[in-house]
């Protein structure tokens, strides 16, 4: 009985989840309209530039690999601390 009530429960949280992932074309809702346009701009920009992550909301990743060990130089304002 309690395995039925587990497998009834997570086929609704999946069919809710999927609900979810639903994709339309993205506009404003009616009767709203998107920001206003930045300083120096002539139209503003639309939604899906709007939605796009900065570079510096998400960096690059850097896949180099480290070759050779290489000591770390000496940090002199690496000081134990004070008693």
């Amino acid at each position: 009985m309690k395995r039925a009530i587990v497998m009834v429960m997570a086929l609704a949280v999946s069919g809710a989840l999927a609900g979810c992932g639903a994709r339309n074309d993205i506009r404003p809702k009616k009767g709203e309209s998107l920001p206003v346009a930045p300083y120096g701009a002539k139209a503003p920009p639309p939604a899906q530039d709007l939605l796009k992550p900065s570079t510096q909301a998400r960096p690059s990743r850097s896949d180099e690999l480290l070759k050779t060990s290489e000591n770390r130089r000496s940090d002199d304002f690496d000081l134990p601390p004070p008693n």
